[in-house]
């Protein structure tokens, strides 16, 4: 078996047992996207489309931004219930969702700069990321491994969607989180990239890469402004971004 093979067959033994599997090890990144889709398709999660949910991000403006679809079944519009969902555990991200306006295929992708990607959002939201992992070393398992678990993720919560703001002063953006009985946490200008729309021109040409066209509609979760803050089973999570709107989500 290649590592993709490994890679796969644990991952889809995960998602069937929900019981977290070794990490294996992969040797790049076009390895790990391999891996992605050889699970989506056995799964069908999208069948024949393109997917029309992605969370795109990385630690800072100099890293290399990684993407991810999430499966359908896991995108769920707030305020959402989880209390059946069978989590191996929970993390929260809080973050900003963006909405494109027209589609894009990939020529049109390859010649966008920041600006231009800008212009093709025609909305935003206030999202939640649930992070769970499917390897037994949870979210200390290697980026590549991660990478090919869907980036972790657990379930993506979009709130009401609102007019984009393509000159939002995001260094100055504050962010709340509340889990729980937890003290709320506030957050400002705490988003990795500054800009949450700096992953768009990475997102895009990922997304068209192999000829696929992104529908308008298609939506992608930006990047944490939270870093991953622990939630246990019955929290109730509830993210707001002043001037945006709200998410909630009972774990």
């Amino acid at each position: 078996m290649t590592e993709i093979d490994i890679a796969v067959s644990r991952l889809m033994q995960a998602r069937q047992d929900h019981r977290p599997q070794p990490a294996p090890p992969l040797v790049d990144a076009a390895a790990a996207y391999a891996a992605q889709e050889r699970v989506a398709r056995a799964l069908g999660w999208f069948g024949d489309t393109t997917p029309r949910y992605w969370k795109s991000g990385g630690p800072s403006r100099d890293a290399v931004i990684s993407h991810a679809p999430p499966p359908p079944a896991g995108v769920w519009f707030s305020p959402a219930q989880a209390v059946n969902w069978p989590f191996t555990s929970r993390g929260i991200e809080a973050e900003v969702a963006l909405r494109l306006r027209e589609p894009v295929d990939a020529a049109r992708a390859a010649a966008l700069d920041l600006s231009g990607a800008r212009a093709l959002i025609d909305a935003m939201c206030v999202s939640i990321e649930v992070v769970a992992s499917r390897w037994a070393e949870g979210l200390q398992a290697p980026a590549l491994a991660q990478l090919a678990d869907v980036l972790s993720h657990g379930a993506l919560v979009l709130g009401h969607w609102v007019a984009f703001d393509a000159g939002r002063d995001w260094s100055t953006q504050v962010c709340r989180v509340r889990i729980g009985t937890q003290a709320a946490h506030v957050f400002r200008g705490t988003h990795s990239m500054v800009d949450p729309t700096f992953v768009l021109p990475a997102w895009l040409r990922h997304a068209t890469r192999n000829g696929a066209v992104l529908a308008a509609g298609s939506v992608v979760a930006t990047g944490t402004w939270c870093g991953l803050l622990p939630a246990q089973a019955g929290d109730e999570v509830e993210v707001a971004f002043d001037g945006i709107g709200q998410a909630s989500v009972c774990l």
